[in-house]
């Protein structure tokens, strides 16, 4: 099996029926096994689970929503519903695709001030979940996991507790306790946005240490992880061995003040990353040195059309495969920013695309980069597009999927 991932409320169908804690649609013969899309949401609790803090609207998902997708259309038929009252928010799959792994964007578990992340295994013949094990994740309210490059360690971002963890991953995929929890000091930057549009009030994470995203280098020497309020995207050393983590020389980079850096993404050739600020609503492009860990800032530019006033919060960033356009996800304004990548990997803005819905949190590319999915999560929605893979364009497809606070998306092929 092959995986495909970005970088986190459905009622099922009356011919569905309820097995154990799953509710299942019609069962998949194994010559057809399908390509799925598992949807983290923001969910309400469930039965004796506790309650979750998350984004406005809370709490309209039920879990993980699971759906088969259409190779030739795009479009996603619902396949089941993983009940989980606790936010799996982020989703990350391993390089085979037979585990999957959930942030769950809770503050607290009893009376520890801490979320929590769990891992499923994938049955190759449906798709269906089962959960091997819940472990804290190393500070309130995980926001994001990935999986190192090596795949024998998850890495997770803690949003409300402003640390990031490293959890080892042991027989059959289960997770371990955290190997290491590192919570960098810093000043917390304005309230205002040095770069925000015009007339802006955007403000969301400057009242504390906020840790929103957390991915490797492609090669897996190095971790890096963005904190919003802190304005800084910091840089460590990683050790494959024990999964510790240390301070790279320098430490970190700054963003400018206030703007709140929020997710990054690296360009297939490993040598450009590219930032995005949540509250400054622009778009950072690095040189990334692979040998020292070193990020250099060559260019600044926004993720909204010329001329736009008014507040907005960026959410996503992706590169296509091909590395020929960069999208950029712009929350209130309601749109995804589409840019052409030069040679030297400056970006140009060539247009934005309306997401069919409220608050795009995220949006994902199909394997093939022929679909792509945007995640309204005020709206309750995903809308899919076609993408025009020469131009950049997003065409909308017409399709809508009902899922209540969606966050993320991610699809696993179950062919072999």
């Amino acid at each position: 099996m092959t995986i495909s991932f970005s970088r986190c409320y459905l009622v099922a169908a009356a011919a569905c029926v309820a097995v154990g804690l799953w509710s299942v649609c019609s069962p998949v013969h194994a010559e057809e096994r399908p390509l799925m899309a598992y949807v983290g949401t923001f969910s309400s609790p469930l039965g004796d689970v506790l309650p979750t803090q998350v984004d406005l609207p809370p709490g309209n998902g039920r879990g993980i929503h699971l759906f088969r997708v259409d190779r030739g259309s795009g479009k996603l038929t619902p396949a089941g519903v993983f009940p989980l009252g606790t936010s799996p928010s982020c989703l990350a799959a391993n390089a085979a695709g037979t585990r999957i792994y959930s942030a769950n964007e809770t503050d607290r578990v009893g009376e520890a001030k801490s979320g929590t992340v769990s891992a499923f295994a994938v049955d190759p013949e449906n798709g269906r979940l089962s959960l091997l094990n819940t472990v804290p994740s190393g500070g309130a309210g995980p926001t994001y996991v990935q999986l190192h490059p090596s795949g024998r360690f998850l890495l997770v971002a803690n949003y409300f507790a402003g640390t990031i963890a490293v959890l080892p991953i042991l027989e059959e995929g289960t997770l371990g306790e955290a190997v290491d929890v590192q919570e960098p000091e810093g000043t917390i930057g304005p309230s205002t946005a040095k770069n925000a549009p015009p007339g802006s009030f955007a403000f969301s994470g400057h009242d504390h240490k906020h840790a929103h995203m957390i991915a490797a280098d492609p090669q897996g020497r190095y971790v890096l992880h963005v904190d919003l309020g802190l304005d800084k995207i910091f840089i460590w050393k990683f050790n494959g061995s024990t999964g510790k983590l240390t301070p790279n020389d320098p430490a970190f980079t700054a963003l400018p003040p206030g703007d709140g850096p929020r997710h990054f993404h690296f360009h297939p050739n490993g040598r450009w990353l590219y930032s995005i600020q949540e509250e400054g609503s622009t778009i950072v492009l690095f040189d990334y040195a692979a040998e020292t860990g070193r990020l250099t800032a060559r260019q600044t530019i926004s993720s909204l059309p010329p001329g736009y006033a008014g507040s907005n919060f960026c959410s996503e960033i992706l590169v296509s495969q091909d590395g020929r356009h960069v999208y950029a996800g712009n929350r209130l304004h309601d749109s995804v920013g589409i840019f052409a990548v030069a040679q030297d990997g400056t970006l140009r803005y060539i247009g934005e695309e309306w997401t069919r819905g409220d608050y795009p949190r995220s949006f994902s590319f199909d394997p093939t980069g022929n679909f792509f999915y945007t995640l309204n999560q005020r709206a309750d929605n995903l809308a899919t597009f076609a993408v025009d893979k020469k131009t950049g364009g997003l065409k909308f497809t017409g399709q809508y999927t009902p899922v209540g606070n969606p966050s993320m998306l991610l699809f696993i092929d179950l062919n072999r």
